[in-house]
């Protein structure tokens, strides 16, 4: 006899993004709350999982998170049993920001069956401007990641975002810099190439079979210099582009926007984040198996 699926625990798996790491306590709190267990991780080369002498960040291929990912789900399903003493395997939802929004929807393409719906807070779904661009970027990046993968690009300093964000700034959170350095990490070769190519992946449509959830600002602002305006704004990715975008992730998918919203929705100001967190909640009830 098959385990009756309405029987299983909820879990939520949270994933951060770029020169990130997990910090969104109050959407723990929140789903913890509403009945989730909820988990977090740190992939490879960022945040707790930072080792000495590595490269931040750095990989010259996104599926190699399988395996982080794979290992988690281990450790929820293990962790889960042991709390619940329900032998019936926890139903996981996928929370995912930015470019751990990419890695998701790529991971959840790749494995159908395994979540219960995918949430994508601003998900890095493509380069900033238009698939040209990225067109463009992937002919100038590929001689690079080729012969020397790991060579840094330079870039003019954006720290506008971070400190939209950090309270050494004018955001509302301690930011530990060793994670969240206020220059982001090194821009590499190989690491470029890597997201470029997942970029192109979603450019020609994913077959999530999850149903996805997309939260995204109102309105996009991307600037060096940090002004009051970038408060209500997503001052990372392109907001329309990627709410086109999301259409084409897989056949169950809504995108909800949130005027006044950061890049990160769960890290804007109180009265957004509350909206966010309610919704994110009623959508993973919506769908416990």
């Amino acid at each position: 006899m098959r385990p009756d699926p309405a029987a299983a625990p909820r879990a939520v798996l949270y994933l951060h993004g770029w020169a990130d790491y997990f910090l969104q306590t109050e959407l723990a709190e929140y789903l913890t709350a509403s009945g989730f267990h909820f988990y977090a991780l740190d992939l490879r080369k960022f945040g707790r999982s930072l080792l000495p002498g590595q490269t931040p960040g750095y990989t010259p291929d996104l599926a190699v998170y399988d395996e982080d990912i794979a290992a988690a789900l281990r450790q929820i399903e293990d962790d889960v049993a042991a709390r619940t003493g329900n032998a019936v395997p926890p139903t996981v939802h996928m929370v995912a920001h930015s470019l751990g929004g990419l890695i998701a929807s790529l991971w959840a393409d790749r494995n159908p069956g395994r979540l219960g719906t995918l949430v994508l807070n601003s998900p890095w779904l493509e380069l900033q401007g238009s698939s040209l661009v990225r067109s463009i970027a992937m002919h100038l990046v590929e001689p690079f990641a080729r012969t020397d993968p790991k060579r840094p690009f330079r870039f003019p300093d954006m720290p506008a975002y971070w400190e939209s964000v950090s309270s050494e700034a004018h955001g509302e959170w301690f930011l530990v810099p060793e994670w969240r350095p206020r220059a982001s990490f090194p821009i590499r070769a190989g690491w470029t190439k890597a997201v470029l190519a997942g970029h192109g992946a979603v450019e020609r449509k994913l077959n999530i079979d999850a149903p996805v959830l997309v939260l995204l600002s109102g309105r996009t602002r991307i600037q060096a210099e940090w002004t009051a305006d970038l408060m209500r704004a997503d001052a990372v990715i392109d907001v329309e582009e990627t709410a086109r975008r999301a259409l084409g992730l897989g056949r169950r998918t809504a995108v909800f926007r949130y005027p006044g919203a950061l890049h990160d929705v769960f890290l804007s100001r109180g009265t957004v984040r509350q909206q966010a967190f309610h919704d994110v909640g009623l959508w993973l009830s919506s769908y416990p198996y």
